[in-house]
């Protein structure tokens, strides 16, 4: 069946300017997300999702209760809920595989939903701006295109992509929002700096940039993270790269060299370092071939689960 907004099917082929102007309801929405303050999520009942990560809960759940993600310039966050089962996932995608990826979205929701009879599915879609190489625009097409081959009714609620989530500051196009959270609880979302990036931020990273296809890092049953077991082949050149000026980094590894935030060029140092660090990691770290498992504290901090007891 095909993406709608309230009782109409969405023409997918437009572009998101004249999807608004079809469907001003969109851009009224749109206004008031990234009118919003930002909100700072520490890690009490905090998910972190990076980039090339899912994440799905429900309200049910005792340990999360606020999915996030930030860092997106091209990239989009994806939000989809079931209104009846409360099963929520967020997504932090960036192209690499548009089509498997819904489907994966679809999937986490629909396995949380299956004795649902009432209620549907909503999306939300943030993220892009005005990007000199269009990847923003490029991949908000691919996503709706995507939902929109799906066989389930999907209502489309949040539309804040590319240029209606683009701002200018001194000749420069920028995104208005960088980071979106969602409250599984009360299916509210926010504008968000997520400042709980924990556990295992570089092993993460490390996957992503070494190519790795998205992946759901949490199981909403047993109310535990779990990260890999993982593999990838030695990356490049890393001495070289870690030589080079920030400027230079910044060129080489970002899709928008002047668009990203500050942190960007350390936390790609960061993760080369640790690719140094651990060429091959089935040697280094996951010699057991099992994922780390990790559970959420009252505090907010993440307690490693010895595989054992999993």
């Amino acid at each position: 069946m095909p993406l709608l907004i309230g009782s109409q099917r969405l023409d997918v082929s437009l572009s998101a300017a004249r999807i608004v102007q079809v469907h001003p309801e969109l851009e009224v929405r749109a206004k008031a997300l990234t009118s919003q303050p930002i909100h700072t999520f520490g890690p009490k009942g905090f998910l972190y999702v990076q980039q090339r990560e899912l994440a799905v809960t429900t309200s049910n759940d005792s340990a999360i209760s606020i999915l996030g993600s930030d860092d997106a310039t091209t990239c989009h966050i994806v939000v989809l809920r079931h209104t009846g089962s409360e099963a929520t996932c967020l997504a932090h995608c960036d192209g690499s595989d548009t089509e498997s990826e819904v489907a994966d979205i679809l999937y986490a929701v629909q396995s949380l939903s299956q004795n649902t009879k009432e209620g549907r599915l909503e999306l939300h879609l943030i993220g892009g701006f005005i990007d000199k190489r269009r990847l923003s625009q490029k991949l908000s097409s691919q996503l709706l295109k995507a939902f929109d081959r799906q066989t389930d009714d999907i209502y489309l609620i949040t539309f804040c992509v590319s240029e209606l989530n683009d701002k200018e500051d001194k000749g420069i196009h920028l995104p208005i929002i960088y980071g979106i959270a969602v409250n599984v609880k009360t299916a509210e979302i926010f504008k968000a700096n997520c400042q709980d990036r924990h556990p295992d931020e570089d092993l993460r990273s490390a996957y992503t940039f070494t190519g790795g296809t998205m992946l759901s890092i949490y199981d909403p049953k047993k109310e535990q993270l779990k990260i890999g077991p993982y593999s990838w082949i030695p990356f490049p050149n890393i001495d070289f790269w870690l030589e080079q000026e920030d400027e230079q980094i910044l060129e080489c590894f970002s899709t928008s060299p002047l668009a990203e935030p500050p942190h960007f060029v350390a936390h790609i140092r960061s993760t080369l370092r640790f690719l140094k660090e651990n060429p091959q990691p089935t040697k280094s770290i996951f010699t057991d071939r099992k994922p780390r498992v990790y559970r959420k504290r009252v505090d907010g901090s993440w307690e490693r689960v010895l595989t054992e007891m999993v």
